[in-house]
């Protein structure tokens, strides 16, 4: 059980829609992967990311960018915002996962455009993943809007994990 140090921004799981827990309120931590956390709040499931810990009086997850030298987005400084996301389920990061197909930056109106997958189509994690990805990739310096397709096809197979992933999870072949 946790009590909110101040109003904290929060997802709903599956659907991935905002909301805001407010501050001094009991909540209950029921799991804590890749940086991110899962809470029970008023008998519905909610993420929290980990750059908002300190909302719940833990430790911040730091996403933290040197102070750009210029306006541009540095494509760079997304794929490491990328990294920082890791599927709820296995614990591994999106870009080695094989999740992530395209990352495409627009310098005129300053939005990043990617296309991505998930380990399965009916993942009913998919809303919340999107949001993930938004919010994380809203924080490198100069972006200012993010959209996130989700694409099946080609459809995401084990292959397409890093060798690093592969290992990590048990599926190296």
């Amino acid at each position: 059980m946790l009590v909110t140090q101040t109003d904290c921004p929060a997802r709903i799981v599956p659907a991935g829609t905002p909301v805001t827990i407010p501050k001094d309120t009991f909540v209950t931590l029921t799991q804590s992967l890749g940086g991110n956390y899962t809470l029970t709040w008023h008998g519905q499931m909610v993420r929290v990311d980990g750059t908002d810990a300190a909302a719940l009086g833990l430790e911040p997850e730091r996403l933290e960018f040197p102070e750009p030298e210029s306006d541009q987005i540095l494509e760079e400084q997304v794929w490491d915002a990328l990294r920082t996301i890791y599927d709820p389920e296995i614990p591994v990061d999106l870009v080695n996962l094989g999740l992530i197909y395209s990352v495409q930056l627009n310098q005129q109106t300053k939005r990043v455009d990617i296309q991505m997958t998930l380990t399965a189509p009916g993942c009913g994690m998919g809303p919340v993943l999107v949001g993930d990805v938004e919010y994380r990739v809203a924080k490198v310096p100069n972006v200012q809007d993010v959209k996130v397709e989700l694409i099946f096809d080609p459809p995401w197979q084990r292959d397409m994990m890093s060798e690093e992933a592969q290992l990590a999870t048990g599926m190296f072949y």
